[in-house]
């Protein structure tokens, strides 16, 4: 029998039904719809069910701020945090009675990881999940919303200590709880155990969540806003990650990438340095990757800022250099632009790095920064990928966040950098290398295109002895196999699946050597195999970053691999319809620019310049929109606004622009002549007309209530 709804809870829903639709723009905010706020995306995810004190609007109710945000014409999605949140009703028992602080991830010391003042990182206990359903979940459907977002799935690989972990070891394992700091054995323990919680959390949280809305009539999309595999695995945290992409439940992710985890250092050629640019393209792809051979939505986030608080200028470059990153994917075309535009449009952060002057988003960056919301909804999909040596991929599995924390027997891998060995020579080749998923190797998709694929259990260990499978009849179809470690992690002794049961290798390389017809222990050389081929080079993938000149071993074994001209170059470059994204690369194989020549508007530059010819140059990025690929005028070309209600005639152009109070719009649009009048709101505005590009740039002030424009010729 169907559930009787509460009358303003249906018509809510009922509303919601016809509010949904294609929504390739989203952000987050814990506030109600705001006019320094409106950026005129196409959705917005309303955090927390919390009454939430925003912007001198105390105690706002989570169902006010969702009409308030539909009012404004957009579609309201929901997002809060599993692994953390406010909910203070559960953990100070006003929800069962009981108090609920003790489910806190507790590390060796005995104190607990907070995530903020009575907010607890999470052990995610069944009672938990039951609370978590009932006063979140329900509540959220009953408002109308379907399409829900819970982030960071994150269990700290320095907890493991509180009472709550250690009985959920005795439920998992029927054992006594180990510490995970006493071996290499427990730690890895520890870190399937948590990596399980969270996967237990999401598929039964999400599945309520499905038939819930059943029940209702509707359909529910549940997603998983999530740091990627590479930045949880650099800042010690476990997570589900690949495998939720697996569930039925889970319809897609977030990938949430930006500064503040693509500026974590690495090293390269012997130096540790923050590169942001590169980190970032390694952790959309990453994410990109995960799941392409599902199917399942992705969006790509970027943050105008980060969480450390720093200077404007610094701000600017980063957010640069990752949204370049992300538009390298042209099969993702979902982006979140933001996330907290309170802290964007009204948060006050140093003016300069040598200043102590704190101010709001200066003028130029806030301009460009609209540009490049319109630009992310505008940008299309598919289309030519980047230019270079296409097909090789370096392997990844959920286990390389297991062995970070605690380090055993003197064994460190200091920055991740037995990863970033195999992919960061790779990068600043300009070669466009991928990320192949352990847990997809199941899908015909996962290895299709890939000819070079890098490996090493030197950071991480097979969770499955089927990958070895499918890994074995990749190469005997034609693959080529580069395998670089020495094998002495103390993680090869743990008793796993390659060593019990009918398995009796040393090491969990030796089970995929058996399967090629090679010898346990192989050593460094070439092997034959089928149509493919197995490289094997006997040292760590981080000597190949942390001595200068390292990495020569392993670009000659991928060259060797190739099978053809590997080509070596110093940028990306990539085409999507009209946008040209250029990268140039520091540290790279030449210091010389990238030059381009035509007529192009630089979105980078607020002022939205037509330029002829652009020299880029090395450790910068560069958007440009190519005019002679823009539609037939008369059509706007770039915008700090969104604009509403087109209407073209034979000798004149209009709309309406709506964005963000107190903030510039930039427009340049094409036309077929050059105007003799320009109107904002009625008023005559200022001619500023360029007859290479045939285009006219317009400037006013932004306003949610919409700013009207009209060009006559």
């Amino acid at each position: 029998m169907m559930k009787k709804i509460p009358f303003l809870a249906g018509l809510l829903a009922f509303s919601a039904m016809f509010a949904q639709g294609p929504s390739k723009t989203t952000f987050q905010t814990g506030s109600t719809w705001n006019r320094f706020l409106d950026n005129r995306a196409d959705a917005v995810m309303v955090y927390s069910t919390g009454d939430n004190s925003s912007l001198r609007k105390p105690n706002v109710p989570f169902e006010d701020r969702v009409a308030a945000w539909r009012e404004k014409g957009y579609t309201t999605h929901f997002m809060t945090g599993i692994a953390w949140g406010e909910y203070k009703d559960y953990f100070l028992g006003e929800w069962d009675g009981k108090r609920h602080l003790d489910e806190g991830q507790v590390q060796m010391s005995g104190d607990t990881i907070w995530h903020g003042w009575m907010v607890p990182y999470i052990v995610p206990t069944r009672n938990y999940l039951d609370y978590f359903k009932e006063r979140q979940i329900r509540r959220v459907i009953d408002a109308g919303i379907d399409d829900i977002f819970l982030e960071e799935p994150e269990f700290w690989a320095r907890a493991g200590y509180s009472e709550a972990f250690r009985r959920e070891w005795k439920e998992y394992y029927g054992t006594p709880w180990q510490a995970q700091h006493e071996s290499p054995q427990a730690t890895y323990m520890s870190s399937k155990l948590k990596y399980h919680l969270y996967y237990r959390a999401l598929n039964e949280v999400f599945t309520y969540a499905k038939e819930y809305g059943r029940s209702l009539g509707r359909e529910i999309r549940c997603y998983v806003p999530t740091h990627s595999l590479l930045n949880y695995a650099q800042w010690q945290i476990v997570s589900p990650e690949a495998s939720l992409a697996l569930l039925p439940c889970v319809d897609g992710y977030i990938a949430q990438v930006w500064s503040g985890t693509a500026r974590e250092p690495a090293y390269y050629d012997g130096n540790l340095d923050v590169r942001t640019f590169e980190t970032a393209y390694l952790e959309y792809g990453c994410m990109a990757s995960m799941t392409a051979p599902t199917g399942r939505r992705m969006w790509f986030l970027t943050d105008p800022l980060e969480d450390v608080p720093r200077n404007w200028p610094e701000y600017k470059r980063n957010y640069q250099a990752t949204f370049t990153a992300q538009m390298l994917y042209p099969q993702v075309v979902d982006y979140e632009i933001m996330p907290w535009p309170e802290r964007i449009y009204l948060g006050r952060y140093r003016r300069t790095p040598d200043s102590q002057e704190r101010i709001r988003i200066p003028e130029d960056f806030a301009t460009m920064m609209q540009v490049m919301i319109n630009t992310a909804r505008l940008m299309p999909g598919g289309g030519p990928s980047l230019d270079g040596s296409h097909g090789i991929a370096v392997l990844m599995c959920n286990s390389l966040m297991f062995q970070r924390f605690p380090s055993h027997e003197g064994y460190d891998d200091p920055f991740l950098s037995n990863f970033m060995g195999l992919a960061m020579p790779l990068i600043k080749r300009g070669i466009p290398v991928e990320t192949v998923h352990m847990e997809n190797l199941s899908f015909d998709k996962t290895l299709r295109g890939v000819k070079v694929l890098l490996m090493s259990y030197s950071n991480m260990k097979p969770m499955e002895k089927e990958s070895h499978q499918y890994l074995a009849d990749w190469v005997k179809r034609g693959g080529h196999l580069i395998y670089a470690s020495e094998d002495n992690d103390p993680f090869q002794d743990i008793q796993e699946w390659w060593n019990s049961g009918d398995c009796a290798f040393a090491r969990p390389a030796d089970h995929l050597f058996s399967l090629m017809g090679m010898e346990a222990g192989a050593g460094e050389g070439a092997y034959r195999y089928g149509k493919g081929s197995v490289t094997v080079i006997r040292c760590n993938p981080k000597e190949f970053v942390m001595r200068s000149g390292g990495d020569v071993p392993l670009v000659e074994a991928v060259s060797a691999s190739y099978g053809k001209s590997l080509q070596q170059k110093n940028f990306f470059h990539l085409d999507r319809g009209p946008y040209k994204l250029v990268a140039v690369l520091d540290e790279s194989v030449s210091k010389e620019p990238y030059h381009l020549s035509g007529c192009y508007i630089d979105l980078y530059d607020p002022s939205l310049p037509v330029v002829s010819r652009r020299d880029i140059l090395p450790g910068t990025q560069c958007l440009l929109y190519d005019v002679r690929k823009a539609p037939k005028a008369p059509c706007i070309l770039a915008s700090a606004g969104r604009s509403y209600d087109e209407t073209a005639t034979a000798k004149s152009f209009s709309y309406i622009c709506k964005g963000p109070e107190e903030t510039l719009c930039v427009t340049r649009i094409l036309l077929p002549s050059p105007p003799v009048e320009v109107l904002v709101n009625g008023k005559k505005a200022d001619l500023s007309w360029d007859a290479a590009s045939k285009t006219c740039l317009v400037k006013h002030h932004n306003s949610p209530e919409g700013v009207s424009v009209s060009l006559r010729w």
